[in-house]
């Protein structure tokens, strides 16, 4: 290397070097070579002479780099931070895209942690449907970060705030902690591929439909692997890291919470309804009736000549009423009525299908879904006749063994 034309990492060095010029010589030559190799090797990704330019749009600053590694060595944040302002200054103008960037992860941290914890809790796929909703604003700020870098974002002014908050925190005695936890990065990137694959094969094998969505847990668990140890020297990769990582610790927190509740609905079935109807919350939060382990949506009563019922109420032997709640055709209709949310049965049968124009159900020229509620019996009962009990008979008087007394009739004399 030509010391008259001196290389993208000795200039961006030499800027880290500033920055750091408060704390002793010893510890700022061990910070530099720390970070030299990952640097060298970054200046080799971007080819031959790389202007520092593109060191910072990946890395930013170096004075908000050298911020960052007081914050991981524990070191006391720079006593004047007067070296950040006209870096302010240069990226004002971009300073719209940089925010959104920004507040885009934040926000898209928060909605993968919240539908991880939902399809965790209730195991099901829908919650994470939501996730289409949050995609685009992450996207926007992928394709930012890609474009721009990082060296803006690193100058906003609630970014410079956070980081002296961490770098506060990591002076004082807490901060130890975090020095424990940085220690364990590399299990972290292992266990977050481990619950993303562990999640989606649960899900396969309580959702069939969910076999679409395992390769996707299997290039996130990929890109988590791969992207994690590269975040020291690609900031830009937070923005596929911080997203995982905040869908794991939601998941995991799900999971705990689904756990919990299995363990309560377990011990409560444990009692005295072990045998009979349990009752039980679905997954709206309404009760529900089980017999065994089969959810009960209706109950038919009829009587010993095998005549339906109507208008019966059910209730425990405790006098507790036997209470469900079903919906009516809301989901296909819009129409927002319910069935039944008391103990009276038996409630009415919904019907769900497809017809076509001539009203053929399971038609298929032009066909359309249909909802309808039907008061009748789908079956008939075959109420098992009961043979009276015949009247018993007068009991006859056993014949005694004792002698008959003698007549009173006269023999005649001889």
């Amino acid at each position: 290397m030509s010391t008259q034309n001196p290389t993208a990492v000795r200039v961006y060095l030499a800027r880290v070097r500033s920055a750091l010029a408060d704390l002793p010589e010893s510890e700022v030559e061990e910070i530099l070579e720390d970070v030299r190799p990952h640097l060298a090797e970054m200046e080799a990704e971007l080819g031959d002479n790389p202007k520092v330019d593109a060191l910072i749009e990946r890395l930013g600053s170096p004075e908000s780099y050298a911020a960052e590694l007081r914050a991981s060595g524990g070191y006391p944040p720079r006593p004047a931070e007067t070296g950040d302002k006209p870096a302010i200054l240069k990226v004002k103008t971009g300073i719209g895209g940089a925010r959104f960037a920004f507040w885009g992860l934040v926000f898209s941290m928060g909605g993968f942690a919240l539908f991880g914890f939902a399809a965790a809790m209730l195991l099901r796929v829908e919650p994470l449907l939501g996730l289409l909703f949050i995609a685009p604003v992450l996207a926007i700020s992928v394709a930012y970060v890609v474009r721009r870098g990082v060296a803006s974002i690193a100058e906003l002014p609630e970014v410079i705030k956070l980081r002296e908050i961490v770098t506060s925190f990591q002076s004082n005695r807490n901060g130890k902690g975090l020095d424990y936890f940085r220690a364990l990065k590399p299990a972290w990137w292992v266990l977050c591929a481990a619950v993303l694959v562990g999640f989606g094969l649960l899900l396969m094998l309580r959702h069939t439909e969910a076999i679409l969505l395992l390769p996707l847990m299997l290039l996130a668990a990929v890109a988590v692997v791969w992207a994690g140890p590269k975040l020291k020297t690609d900031r830009r990769l937070l923005w596929l890291a911080v997203p995982i990582s905040a869908f794991v610790i939601g998941s995991m927190f799900g999971g705990v919470g689904a756990a919990v509740d299995l363990a309560a609905k377990r011990s409560y079935s444990d009692g005295p309804y072990t045998n009979g109807y349990t009752p039980y919350n679905d997954t709206y939060g309404n009760p529900q009736l089980n017999y065994g382990s089969q959810e009960v949506e209706n109950i038919y009563a009829f009587d010993a000549e095998g005549k339906p019922l109507t208008d019966v109420y059910l209730y425990d032997e405790n006098g507790r009423p036997l209470s469900t709640t079903r919906y009516a055709c809301e989901r296909y209709t819009g129409e927002k009525r319910k069935v039944g949310d008391d103990n009276r049965y038996p409630r009415p049968r919904v019907e769900r299908g497809v017809q076509d124009d001539q009203g053929n159900v399971n038609g298929y020229n032009g066909s359309r879904a249909f909802c309808q509620e039907k008061a009748d019996v789908p079956f008939s009962a075959a109420i098992p006749k009961i043979a009276p009990v015949p009247p018993s008979a007068t009991p006859q008087a056993p014949p005694s063994s004792t002698p008959a007394p003698p007549s009173n009739s006269t023999q005649p004399t001889r």
